[in-house]
């Protein structure tokens, strides 16, 4: 499991740097986030979570069944109650997209 980084989309902000467990991901001659060795990636999503404008996605690969998606995270505002949720996109290798809405305050209930 690895992320991806769209250099066009990226901004330079390097607020993935500091929340990168691993330390991965570093900064190109143009200010742009990489991943040095994407190999080591965890996973964890918090470079996924962090990053603002959806330039970084997790890449679901075929040995976890994603054949090739990524999914890109963001937190807004529900149109409905006015109220935090944070909006999964799962774009797969076709280009077909699917949305996911969860509530944060109820996403880790068993």
């Amino acid at each position: 499991m690895s992320i991806a980084i769209n250099k066009e989309k990226c901004v330079g902000c390097k607020k993935c740097f500091s929340v990168c467990p691993g330390s991965l991901i570093q900064e190109d001659e143009n200010g742009k986030a990489y991943v040095k060795y994407p190999k080591d990636c965890w996973g964890c999503c918090s470079c996924v979570k962090e990053c603002k404008v959806k330039a970084i996605s997790l890449y679901l690969g075929a040995d976890i069944g994603g054949r090739g998606s990524q999914m890109t995270v963001e937190t807004k505002k529900d149109n409905v109650n006015h109220k935090q949720i944070m909006h999964w996109e799962i774009t797969e290798s076709d280009k077909t997209v699917h949305a996911i809405d969860i509530n944060p305050k109820s996403s880790n209930q068993y």
